[in-house]
Order: C-alpha cells, then structure tokens, then sequence
C-alpha cells in the first residue's frame, strides 16, 4: 500500500480533500461498484442482442439495441467517474464485473428478436429495480449527490425499458 492510499475495512482509497468521511465514502463506493457491475454487464447483455438478432424486425431492433447500449455506456462512465471522484478504484474490469453483477446470465443461442426483447427487456428491469434501491441507499449513507447519479439512471433506463418492452405490445 503506498502512503497515499488507505484502507477501510478491505478497500483501497485513494487520498481525496472531499469532505466525506472516509468510511462514508467507502460505503458510497462499494454501492456504485455493485451496480457499475451490473452496468456493464447490462451493457455487455446488450451488445449481445445488437449482434445477434435475427428476424423480419432486425434493423428496427438492431438500432435500437445498439443505441439502448451506447447510453448504458454513458451511466457507466458516470458510475466509474463518481467512484474515483470520492477517492475508490472503479472495479470495471470482467473479473469484477462477474462476482458482482446481479443479472441473470444472457443466453447466447437467442436469435429472434422476440427473444432478445423479452430477455433484454427483463435485464433492464432487473438493473432498474437494483438502482432504484440505491438511490434509498445513498440517501441513507447521506451522499444526495450520488442518489441524484442513480436518480437520473433511473429515470433514463425506465425509458429504455419502455422503448424495449414496446416491441412486445400491440403486437397480438
């Protein structure tokens, strides 16, 4: 450990004159670490159905996919950033990712687009509950900053779950 890293009950912090105590701020990066986790993975799940969707609605869901991703890339940049901004170590890499991740694993034999909507539409979801939880969780640990993070990640991926589920409806 160099001198200007400490550790708090197992994780490495890096030195900071934010204001946060240091085990709050330990706290607050642990949390974003579990849903930069499922992030990237829902980012990754996504990626998947782009690839891969087969079906007389490829183009129309290969848009979408890719685009849905592309802004899943954005909250896991932000994420990253606000962990290293208190002072954590943003644990992006796939090793971390797997331990953490809290979605179901994404199937690779999909290729219609029903299937990938509905599989992609559930993993979305599964992520928006979880951030909706750590929004209650920040204010709790008394960082409105990062809760207001996980607010407009919320807000946005409720979006895309619309944008996603739609494909299903008023389809019968």
């Amino acid at each position: 450990m160099s001198n200007s890293q400490s550790h708090w009950k197992g994780t490495t912090m890096n030195p900071t004159k934010n204001d946060m105590a240091l085990a709050q701020r330990t706290a607050v990066t642990q949390l974003l670490n579990n849903r930069l986790a499922d992030l990237i993975d829902l980012q990754l799940q996504t990626k998947q159905a782009h690839w891969n969707v087969k079906g007389p609605t490829f183009i129309a869901l290969h848009e979408l996919f890719d685009s849905v991703a592309e802004e899943i890339e954005d909250f896991v940049d932000d994420v990253a950033e606000r962990i290293v901004a208190l002072g954590g170590i943003a644990e992006g890499t796939l090793a971390a990712v797997s331990k953490r991740t809290t979605i179901s694993p994404y199937s690779l034999t999909l290729t219609s687009g029903r299937d990938h909507v509905d599989a992609l539409s559930t993993a979305i979801a599964t992520v928006g509950k979880a951030v909706r939880a750590a929004i209650d969780q920040s204010n709790e640990l008394g960082d409105a900053d990062t809760a207001d993070l996980f607010t407009g990640i919320s807000r946005d991926l409720d979006k895309k779950l619309w944008f996603v589920e739609s494909q299903l409806q008023g389809d019968k």
